[in-house]
């Protein structure tokens, strides 16, 4: 049972390796990239139900126990964002080998993103294992090096000024991180979480408050919470879509689950729980007045992905079971919908050339699935019952309501209005993008070149029917070239546009997990709160960590 624990670090780096010295056969490392996601996904999702059933399991490296060595820990929290990060890693890969494939030289040059994508794969699963602070700083910039080469693929220009503020950003991120684990370190004498948790309190409130500071604004710019995410809906948009379906799916959860930690098992008193509430609903409704101003789908998404972080801060921020069990299920929610919807932004970009919503238009008739794609989870983020999205919402209103505190009842009306707006800005795209025609302008320029789509950067484009990639993959970050084929007029919108099976395959798999969570929210809900009672109860952690103390 314990060997498994260390396959999902080892595996993905091995499978990194291997891709790396495959350059040449890109058939290969597709094949060697799709097995170690499939792999960890298996164990992932065994170590879900053994961890149900059995407790907390915890591996001591190299058999040094704890403190002295590494412990890599598996509790109920981090069986689940394991299982589901798996998962979204294996589908946003098979969308990108979807992108290749459709293109027309099937065997492009992309041979560096299968190694680096396989890296970030083990960043982002040896985050949710990590048992002591360094370990989990080694985790961050695992998966952090590998972002700085996705999201700069291609050398565009776009692409590179808004890498560069991405990669500033996160350089001051890890440099307070890792100041803070010194300080925590000279304070404490170790960076085991479960020791710090246990000698913490014996430190002077003002030392622990400092501590406490630093650690949380080092994860609150990881996180974009507010006024920390300034970096964010310039470095996402810019990137390929799978690219930034996978970013915005997990890189910012990543630090989330820091947070969950940081406030369970590190500070478990109330130290901040008012300064979390007043961050949560500034990061909500700033991040969806936002939304609301965007004229460009992908910015439009990355400002709601900002606005909802301030739920699950919400529900961290009510230091109780009920909101920490109601934050775990948002944010299980929230990686599978907003990576469905950046999804499918991608295929709208290819079928229309352009995210920009005033040169969109008439997708409804051109490609009338890929309309109800982008329907369901656009409901289900915004909330619309029986979703999950509502499950979510309706979790953390109550355990706020049973808080019963002033600024308690200001966080739920600023999710309500969040929910509101967020419905209004998603289905104005729906309107400008699928229901109305197409722009006479853009209707009657059949060929253009389209570059990255970034609204604020330049003029509205003309959005041909379809879109052929002369660099074999949006992944190359080379030029998109646009073409009107014989078979489909942009000037009859009657014609249905083809888009490539798998691509609309993989999409749909994503929006029917979206709308599995629905389905099966009983259990999950469930499995939540049963995460969230052993959070709330550090003794737990700390026991299995260390073993059992006299």
């Amino acid at each position: 049972m314990t060997s498994l624990v260390p396959l999902l670090v080892l595996v993905p780096l091995l499978g990194a390796a291997v891709a790396l010295g495959l350059l040449r056969h890109q058939k290969l490392q597709r094949a060697i990239t799709v097995g170690v996601l499939v792999i960890a996904l298996a164990v992932a999702a065994t170590l879900m139900v053994l961890v149900d059933q059995h407790g907390t399991i915890v591996v001591q490296v190299g058999g040094w126990d704890a403190p002295y060595g590494i412990s890599l820990v598996v509790d109920r929290l981090s069986a689940l964002l394991l299982t589901v990060s798996a998962s979204v890693l294996l589908i946003v890969l098979l969308f990108s080998i979807g992108q290749g494939l459709a293109a027309d030289d099937g065997e492009a040059p992309v041979t560096i993103f299968y190694p680096t994508y396989l890296v970030l794969a083990a960043g982002v699963l040896d985050s949710f294992i990590a048992g002591d602070l360094f370990n989990l700083y080694v985790a961050f910039e695992m998966l952090l090096v590998a972002s700085y080469v996705l999201i700069t693929l291609g050398g565009s220009e776009q692409r590179v000024r808004a890498g560069t503020t991405y990669i500033v950003t996160s350089l001051i991120a890890s440099a307070i991180f890792l100041s803070a684990i010194g300080l925590v370190y000279g304070a404490t004498g170790t960076v085991n979480i479960a020791q710090i948790s246990e000698r913490m309190a014996a430190l002077p409130e003002h030392v622990q408050l400092l501590l406490h500071t630093m650690l949380l604004i080092g994860f609150g710019i990881k996180a974009a919470v507010f006024p920390l995410a300034f970096w964010l809906p310039d470095s996402y948009p810019t990137a390929p879509a799978p690219v930034t379906a996978v970013f915005a799916g997990l890189l910012t959860k990543v630090g989330i689950y820091a947070i969950i930690r940081l406030e369970t098992i590190i500070f478990p008193q109330p130290q901040l729980n008012t300064v979390l509430l007043v961050v949560a609903t500034l990061t909500m409704v700033v991040g969806v007045l936002g939304a609301v101003s965007q004229t460009d789908v992908k910015r439009l998404l990355s400002f709601t992905l900002i606005s909802h972080i301030g739920f699950m801060v919400m529900g961290i921020g009510l230091g109780s079971v009920a909101g920490t069990a109601a934050a775990v299920f948002y944010t299980v929610h929230h990686i599978v919908v907003q990576t469905t919807l950046f999804l499918v932004s991608g295929l709208m970009e290819r079928v229309g050339g352009t995210t920009s919503t005033r040169s969109l238009g008439g997708l409804l008739k051109a490609a009338p699935l890929l309309a109800a794609l982008y329907l369901v989870p656009a409901f289900n983020l915004g909330g619309i019952p029986p979703f999950s999205g509502f499950i979510g919402k309706l979790g953390l209103f109550r355990a706020a309501a049973l808080d019963g505190s002033p600024m308690a009842y200001v966080t739920i009306g600023a999710g309500v209005v969040t929910s509101l707006l967020t419905l209004y800005a998603l289905m104005r795209v729906w309107d400008a993008a699928f229901w109305r025609p197409k722009p006479a302008a853009e209707a009657a320029a059949p060929h253009a070149s389209v570059a990255e789509p970034h609204e604020h950067l330049r003029a509205p484009e003309p959005a041909p029917v379809t879109v052929s990639e002369t660099d074999g993959t949006v992944l190359t970050g080379g030029s998109v070239t646009v073409t009107e084929p014989a078979a489909v007029s942009t000037a009859s919108s009657s014609e249905h546009t083809r888009l490539p099976r798998m691509l609309v395959g993989v999409t749909t798999i994503a929006v029917l997990g979206s709308v599995a969570l629905t389905v099966v929210s009983g259990p999950l809900y469930g499995y939540a709160t049963r995460a969230a009672e052993s959070l709330e109860s550090p003794v737990q952690y700390v026991q299995a960590v260390l073993g059992e103390r006299p």
